[in-house]
């Protein structure tokens, strides 16, 4: 599960401060957030949000007004049905149920787990700048990271929540250790360490094929290089074909670091999103 930043920041407050819980109980038609999208309302602070515009100021009106004057309101939740049009004037034209939830340091465990949020795993090899880029774009998302290297002492002193750092020598060696599911991106110092992680991820996906996306940094020359050179160690076109390279969103052509983070996890929100909707329709069918 994945606590993201708006969850400490909510459960730091709530230590010392009482507050209501707002959150999107249903929602139908076009509405700004999906079902259980939350906001935190202290008297003097704001933590999360249900969307912005007039639903959110409606809501935290009515969230501090019981915060203001909560005695002999009883201390449970209750829910407010908006039609986004005809009641705030906003266009999205759905309709939106939202709870309001009083809240106190006492339900701070309870609040920790229900709202963390489930996680993708991420195998990314590679301790330099850019690995050191995507580890800070993915601190407020929810994917967990095994962060991969064969050098010593290359990691950061201090990293974020989602992460943990290993060393690995050989690297490759670490590729099975990775939970099923996992997203792979690779990035190492070396074009050979990179080769073994490649073709690591081709054996593993032929024994278990729970590898969704395999993604290699660099140019389509330097892919073209590996795929001859894993062709001669006996790979052919399909399994090859699981491999990305380049990876990152097309037509982003930055090469800083924080330009080629943005686009790789653009890129990998896009595979998450995909395969969340093939569930759904799986679900529907």
């Amino acid at each position: 599960m994945f606590a993201s930043v708006d969850l400490q920041d909510f459960l730091s407050r709530l230590a010392t401060s009482p507050a209501v819980l707002v959150s999107v109980a249903q929602g139908q038609g076009s509405v700004p957030r999906e079902n259980g999208a939350w906001m935190a309302v202290f008297p003097d602070a704001v933590v999360g949000t249900i969307g912005g515009g007039q639903l959110e100021w409606a809501a935290m009106r009515q969230a501090r007004a019981w915060l203001t004057d909560p005695a002999g309101r009883a201390a449970v939740a209750w829910e407010q049905r908006e039609a986004l049009g005809p009641s705030l004037g906003q266009c999205c034209g759905g309709v939106v149920v939202l709870r309001f939830e009083p809240v106190d340091h006492a339900q701070a465990a309870e609040l920790r787990q229900r709202l963390a949020t489930a996680t993708t795993p991420v195998g990314l090899f590679g301790g330099g700048h850019v690995g050191r880029a995507i580890v800070q774009a993915l601190a407020p998302l929810p994917f967990s990271v095994s962060w991969i290297d064969s050098r010593d002492e290359i990691f950061p002193a201090d990293v974020p929540d989602h992460v943990r750092t290993e060393h690995s020598d050989p690297v490759q060696a670490a590729v099975w250790d990775l939970p099923p599911g996992s997203l792979v991106l690779i990035m190492s110092f070396s074009h050979a360490q990179d080769l073994d992680v490649v073709a690591a991820c081709l054996e593993r996906q032929r024994q278990r094929a729970d590898l969704p996306f395999v993604g290699l940094i660099g140019s389509r020359t330097k892919w073209a290089t590996f795929a001859h050179r894993l062709r001669e160690r006996g790979w052919n076109g399909q399994a090859l074909a699981h491999i990305t390279s380049p990876i990152g969103i097309a037509g982003i052509s930055g090469k800083q670091p924080a330009v080629i983070a943005a686009a790789v996890v653009a890129q990998m929100l896009l595979v998450t999103s995909s395969a969340a909707e093939a569930v759904g329709e799986e679900e529907r069918s």
